[in-house]
């Protein structure tokens, strides 16, 4: 990319909200259409046959920004004659948060409570100094290794660097994912959907796992065996899960994790329609700044690694 401050940016596909507009503009680029443009905004995590389209139509394009942070439907589209970059890290804090209360609330057992007619006996544990381990060195794991910290837990990442987390008490390779398991309270998944990371908490990972602890995921459901996942749960192999993403997504209405009454379901809520404009605005008006500037991006996508 040049230095050059007069960038010109497109939009696609039609039909943005004027927040993604204004954005662009208060990055200083010249909003432009497709066929004349040095980069492209795309706001729609949907529409991939469009953004081939647009890239067809101006191959010259430098830079393109994806909305998410999950870019598994974009792969086959991602090229290394370009820049890419997505959301990653933009929706952290909430999709923490997410994690956060979903362990608290099946831990405490306030899922088992809110489906009850009647007074019924005390159950649940407490999370102040249990172990915690995370699977995923990103922002969402850093964002939740903030909130942890009053609770004094004890926290392992496993990541495919085992470089130091500020945050965290250890950090370790996926080599050793089955120890960073073994005494866990609280399981989060939050890597990204990889080759390396499709189905990686199976029936041997679960069985790994005491009876108590809670599996949540909050970044892609095909990170977990799910055919394991319901023997786990009702085999009692482990204390619960709380799911705000499955495999299939959505999840159908007959699936047997409905039924189970140690599982809990949210619909992909980490981040909603009504946080995208507060969180993915910036983000968009930052690295279109960025871009202006030739300064770095944020959020770049390896297309090697798939993130």
């Amino acid at each position: 990319m040049t230095s050059s401050t007069a960038r010109r940016v497109a939009i696609g596909p039609s039909g943005a909200p004027t927040w993604v507009e204004a954005a662009v503009r208060e990055g200083g680029a010249e909003l432009v259409p497709v066929d004349h443009a040095d980069a492209l905004v795309w706001w729609d995590h949907t529409a991939v046959d469009d953004l081939l389209d647009h890239l067809s139509r101006r191959p010259s394009l430098e830079w393109v920004q994806l909305p998410f942070a999950g870019i598994e439907d974009f792969l086959g589209v991602i090229d290394e004659d370009r820049v890419w970059t997505c959301g990653k890290g933009a929706y952290s804090a909430p999709v923490a948060e997410l994690a956060l209360a979903l362990a608290l609330g099946g831990l405490r057992s306030t899922h088992r409570y809110a489906r009850e007619r009647r007074w019924d006996e005390p159950l649940g544990r407490g999370l102040h100094g249990e172990r915690v381990t995370i699977v995923g060195g990103g922002g969402i794991a850093r964002s939740l290794l903030a909130l942890l910290q009053p609770f004094g837990c004890r926290t392992t990442i496993v990541r495919r660097s085992d470089q130091p987390v500020p945050g965290a008490d250890l950090v370790v390779s996926p080599d050793h994912l089955v120890d960073a398991l073994a005494d866990a309270l609280v399981v989060v998944l939050a890597a990204p959907l990889t080759d390396e990371t499709r189905g990686l908490i199976g029936a041997d990972e679960l069985a790994m796992m005491t009876s108590d602890t809670w599996l949540i995921n909050v970044a892609r459901g095909a990170l977990v065996d799910t055919d394991a996942l319901v023997e786990a749960l009702r085999d009692g192999v482990i204390g619960g899960a709380a799911l705000d993403v499955t495999d299939p997504e959505p999840l159908p209405a007959a699936h047997p994790l409905w039924s189970l009454d140690n599982c809990v379901i949210t619909p992909h809520v980490g981040n909603t329609p009504e946080m995208r404009e507060p969180l993915l605005g910036p983000r968009i008006r930052d690295n279109v700044r960025a871009y202006c500037r030739g300064e770095a991006l944020d959020g770049v996508i390896d297309p090697r690694v798939g993130y």
